[in-house]
């Protein structure tokens, strides 16, 4: 606990009375870090903290990598402008050095602003003097490491940008000459001279420095998929020291992280995008080693040896396999629909869509809550939305809250009973036909963009026959996995345990989850928990 002649060492206090430097000291937070330990995150609620010694850094996330900008000294603040404006962080800070620091908590600070009125002036003085730096900077026009340009109805472009955008790389996005040959584009432009035009992901993912080969042969730990589910194992499974590695197909965040806003995820009382969720687990993953690749696809999984084989021949080995893979949207059973996947039809529904939903009429078939969120989230940039519900109601499927706030939006009509049974239009999407079930009856609308909700399946065809399954392709996992007749161990799986010992399921791809996003951060937490009883129990594993 730091005391009054501390407090008055700092030259912020210097002016503060006596009585009022002795409640101070009873009152703020005593924090001591060791190099590289983090005392404020991006998104937190604001504080305001004081340097006592060491250094600061204050840091933020550029492009997937962290950067640092700017430090602070002893007697220096960080947390001005949150505390001055009753925002969030906009940015993190941790030690640089061996560093203590004082934090004072809203309640803390407001307290002494009432006896000490020169602490909140000098706070104000320096968060108008950042907010001043700040104008200045967005006045210069800003300089991009990436571009992407494209046609803006490319159904290739489009999955680049969610590509980019759910992979955390910071691009400049630019319109291609109509007058231009469309199979050049996209085209992806870096600072340094590269150009690639029409590139795969594996290209793109390479360019831009993304991870897409495993560092090493060996590791403890391989979690196919990145997910929430995957992603809290590989957080927990590093910051256990184990040798972990992720392999993701496309980018971090899985089904969730296309979710417009989650509003029922404990800790966020305003809700969060799942790609900001995915984003946050992906560094945090990072930053306590975990190893992610992207782009990758597992070929074959060898139950004896618990070999991965992925596309392209790299063979990693590991003691224990955690199947992450989540599931993938159902298509839509209509003709012609595949002519306009990506220029007008899309399979779940992101923030990055926002661009493609701006002024247009949309169309939004499912009942779930991916669908909800999606339509109150593209009612602030659609002409018209419209939700296409086959059911009688979105009560058996969607959450409550959801449906008051969807009632509460005059921008947003829910048809029941309806279902699109045809498409129209030349390059894009025009039209679509809605069938009512009760009367059978047709009729034609103008929609320009539709997005598909329809439930998701596993796909786990490229598993080997060791694992079982259940009816819909759903791991087995268990109790579950004990009684299919698959097991041959001589004890009884682990819960989240497949029918091959050492390799775990977790998230939507097991059989009997609660298809929810803080069931898959659970069970990535548990499977870390069950993967350390496996090793005890079985320490001589064959990737040793």
């Amino acid at each position: 606990m730091i005391t009054i002649d501390g407090l008055r060492a700092l030259h912020v206090f210097a002016a503060v009375p006596d009585a009022a430097l002795a409640q101070l000291a009873g009152a703020v937070e005593d924090i001591r870090l060791v190099t590289g330990e983090y005392f404020a995150h991006e998104g937190d609620d604001r504080a305001l903290f004081v340097v006592v010694e060491g250094t600061a850094e204050i840091t933020k996330v550029v492009n997937g990598e962290e950067r640092v900008i700017g430090t602070r000294r002893p007697g220096q603040f960080f947390g001005e402008v949150p505390m001055t404006l009753s925002t969030p962080f906009p940015a993190s800070g941790r030690a640089g050095e061996p560093t203590r620091v004082l934090k004072l908590a809203p309640a803390v600070y407001y307290s002494l602003a009432a006896v000490a009125p020169s602490v909140p002036d000098r706070v104000a003085g320096l968060a108008r003097r950042y907010l001043d730096s700040l104008q200045t900077m967005a006045a210069e026009k800003r300089e991009y490491d990436v571009r992407l340009i494209h046609s803006r109805r490319s159904a290739r472009a489009h999955r680049v940008i969610g590509f980019l955008t759910r992979n955390q790389v910071d691009f400049e996005s630019v319109d291609a000459d109509a007058a231009a040959d469309a199979s050049q584009y996209p085209v992806l432009e870096l600072a340094n001279g590269g150009r690639f035009e029409n590139p795969t992901m594996r290209q793109i993912a390479e360019a831009v420095g993304l991870d897409v080969t495993p560092a090493a042969a060996h590791y403890d730990v391989v979690i196919l998929g990145a997910g929430p589910a995957g992603l809290t194992a590989a957080v927990n499974a590093a910051a256990e020291g184990l040798r972990t590695l992720v392999v993701e197909s496309f980018a971090p965040g899985g089904q969730a992280g296309t979710s417009t806003r989650i509003e029922n995820y404990t800790g966020f009382p305003f809700g969060i995008s799942g790609d900001d969720l995915a984003g946050r687990a992906f560094r945090q993953a990072k930053r306590l080693g975990a190893e992610i690749v992207v782009t990758r696809t597992v070929e074959r999984l060898d139950a004896a040896t618990r070999e991965v084989i992925l596309d392209g021949g790299d063979v990693v080995r590991a003691q224990v396999v955690i199947i992450a893979t989540g599931v993938v949207w159902r298509t839509l059973p209509v003709d012609g629909v595949d002519r306009f996947l990506g220029s007008g039809v899309y399979y779940g529904a992101a923030r990055s869509d926002s661009a493609v939903a701006q002024g247009a009429d949309v169309c939004i078939i499912g009942a779930g809550n991916s669908a909800g969120q999606a339509a109150l989230f593209f009612s602030r940039h659609a002409r018209s939305i419209t939700m296409l519900v086959r059911g009688e109601s979105l009560e058996a499927s969607m959450s409550r809250y959801l449906i008051d706030q969807i009632a509460a939006i005059p921008a947003i009509r829910v048809e029941t009973r309806s279902e699109v049974v045809g498409m129209h239009g030349g390059d894009s999407l025009q039209a679509v036909d809605v069938a009512d079930r009760r009367t059978g009856a047709v009729a034609r609308r103008d929609a320009d963009v539709l997005f598909v909700m329809i439930g998701a399946d596993a796909e786990t065809a490229w598993l080997p026959p060791e694992i079982a399954r259940d009816a819909r392709g759903f791991v087995l996992t268990g109790s579950d996995a004990s009684e299919s007749g698959s097991w041959r161990g001589p004890r009884r799986p682990f819960t989240l345990e497949t029918t091959v010992p050492g390799v775990f399921a977790i998230g939507d791809v097991r059989s009997g989850s609660v298809k929810r996003v803080v069931a898959g951060v659970g069970e990535g937490g548990a499977a870390i928990a069950f993967t350390h009883q496996y090793l005890a129990l079985e320490p001589t594993a064959p990737a040793t």
